[in-house]
């Protein structure tokens, strides 16, 4: 302030928190938020109840999902979602852990700053903690063999122990079905590993039933119903057109006017119509025969189905019914993409280029009613590179949750295709990379040797979780882990399910891909740096209020 005058730097109503309170803010929204999603995690953790602005509720205790689903305003905070959003994206799986986590360290972080350390020493010390955890964490694990179904099944059903489903039959069902299908879209890669497309893998939901009526189509289900009543409704030996043009005679451009002075030239311009559309249809027709005789297959023995992207005219329906081919129009772009996967056929944008090689087959193609609705199923394709998964559910809500259950265990399955490479579920993991990291803190010296410490006191949190949501004592159990990992028993960890301390979790099928756990420990170690690294906030007006003003200014 020169001479009495106020220097204004920033916009008035700005605010600005700077230094160590800006810091202690931030730890703690990002505190808050860790012990929110803390007693969702593992196979007894607890559900959340959401309800949004409209009033839709969601009980999850899916990580990802109650993230998205809260409507979180601290930067700090919304900076702890797009990390499970990016933990997500990339493994699928291990959201919960990676909050819960980077919690915990920020949780640790802040005693040290209380003794005056740096943030700056602290981040470093995680740094070190982190690349060291990571090349540890391939020693512990085991390598597995991908052709091995029951291991992949053992693996999926870990993902699925602490979801909803995540109990008897129905959860047998979902493993089976999330096996077969990973398998079926699964590509070679020539260095022993697989290349999973999880798009090729459609899943589809319908109310009614229960879960343990849900199906694993090899091809694909489309929520649509044939277009024309006269139609086909079963076919056999289907040779299918997959087009992404309309069979509807093309209007101009531009806006055009006929000026009609006879009836007759109203009957010559609806035959013409009704012409052009027949072509169309016969053109179809005569090179899915070709394309018959060239298989060698009868064409009274097999049949021609048209799906479509655009729409179909209502005169090309009732002549593709007279030649007894079946039409399904309007289909999502996706599900074409998909169709190509499935049947060997290949989406044909102009009906003039449509050639005998481009059609796909698939041994049945049929329209079945599911719950209140129709469905086309395409199914019996030769070798399928996509397929469909059918879920049913006596509710939207079951329908949701089974959906994010399959999401993950699909996620977890092409991560031990993609390396495959499994640790100890159960916390064992977490109490074995402490126990090395207490090690390697003494080998460091200086400061950053208690920001180690402090790394692997917030790992060890997560086995106390675990054995907190199965009703144990939490402190009892860590040191019973601790005991046993000293004594060299890498694979002890918390069986939840049954409430006790287990030698060897691999033993009870608790097991993990290590993409998992290396991207847990990656997210949650950059997102506490990165907050640790923040000393200011400085937060802008907001918009609603200036809006405000002004209205009461012109009124």
């Amino acid at each position: 302030m020169a001479l009495g005058v106020p220097v204004l730097v920033l916009k008035e109503g700005t605010q600005r928190v700077y230094g160590r309170e800006a810091l202690r803010n931030n730890i703690l929204a990002a505190k808050v938020l860790a012990e929110v999603l803390k007693s969702s995690l593992g196979p007894r953790g607890l559900d959340k109840m959401l309800v949004d602005s409209f009033g839709d509720v969601t009980i999850t205790n899916d990580g990802a999902t109650i993230l998205k689903e809260m409507e979180i305003q601290h930067p700090a905070a919304k900076l702890l979602v797009e990390v499970a959003k990016a933990q997500d994206a990339e493994v699928g799986d291990g959201t919960t852990s990676a909050v819960v986590l980077s919690g915990m360290l920020l949780d640790r972080a802040e005693n040290l700053l209380d003794e005056n350390i740096h943030p700056t020493t602290i981040i470093e010390g995680y740094k070190k903690a982190l690349d060291f955890a990571l090349k540890e964490l391939a020693k512990i694990a085991v390598k597995v063999d991908i052709n091995d179904r029951q291991l992949l099944k053992r693996i999926a059903s870990t993902s699925l122990y602490s979801k909803y489903v995540g109990s008897g039959a129905t959860m047998d069902k979902l493993t089976d079905m999330a096996v077969e299908a990973v398998l079926r879209v699964a590509e070679p890669k020539g260095d022993g590993t697989y290349e999973v497309r999880l798009d090729r893998i459609k899943i589809e939901k319908k109310k009614g039933g229960s879960l343990l009526d849900s199906q694993l189509v090899e091809g694909i289900v489309l929520d649509k119903e044939v277009v024309h009543p006269g139609m086909p409704k079963r076919i056999e030996n289907a040779y299918i057109v997959l087009l992404d043009a309309p069979l509807e005679v093309e209007k101009p451009e531009i806006t055009a006017k006929i000026n009609i002075t006879s009836p007759e030239q109203i009957k010559a311009f609806l035959d013409e119509e009704a012409r052009l559309l027949r072509e169309m249809v016969e053109k179809i027709y005569s090179v899915a025969v070709e394309r018959m005789k060239k298989d060698g297959v009868d064409p009274e023995k097999a049949g021609i189905v048209v799906i479509t992207q655009k729409g179909i005219d209502e005169v090309a329906q009732h002549f593709l019914a007279k030649k007894g081919i079946m039409a399904v129009r309007r289909v999502k772009r996706s599900d074409l993409e998909k169709l190509e996967y499935a049947t060997g056929g290949k989406i044909v944008s102009s009906l003039r280029d449509l050639k005998p090689e481009d059609l796909g087959f698939a041994k049945l193609v049929e329209e079945r009613k599911v719950g209140n609705d129709k469905m086309v199923f395409i199914e019996g394709c030769p070798n399928p590179k996509a397929v469909t998964i059918l879920i049913r559910g006596a509710n939207d809500m079951v329908l949701d949750e089974a959906e994010r259950s399959l999401n993950d265990a699909l996620h977890v399955l092409r991560n031990v295709l993609r390396k495959p490479m499994i640790v100890p579920g159960g916390g064992a993991v977490e109490v074995e990379l402490a126990l090395r990291l207490r090690k390697f803190a003494e080998s460091l010296g200086g400061k950053e040797q208690l920001a180690v410490e402090a790394y692997a006191d917030a790992l060890e949190e997560i086995p106390m979780v675990l054995a907190e949501s199965a009703g144990m004592d939490a402190l009892q159990a860590l040191m019973d882990l601790r005991r046993l990992h000293a004594e060299g028993k890498t694979f002890a960890g918390i069986d939840a399910i049954n409430g006790k301390i287990e030698e060897d979790m691999t033993k009870i099928n608790v097991i993990e891909p290590i993409l998992v756990k290396e991207q847990v420990l990656k997210s949650a170690t950059e997102a506490a740096t990165a907050i640790l690294k923040i000393d200011d906030v400085i937060a802008a007006a907001p918009k609603t209020e200036e809006k405000k003003g002004k209205k009461g200014k012109e009124d």
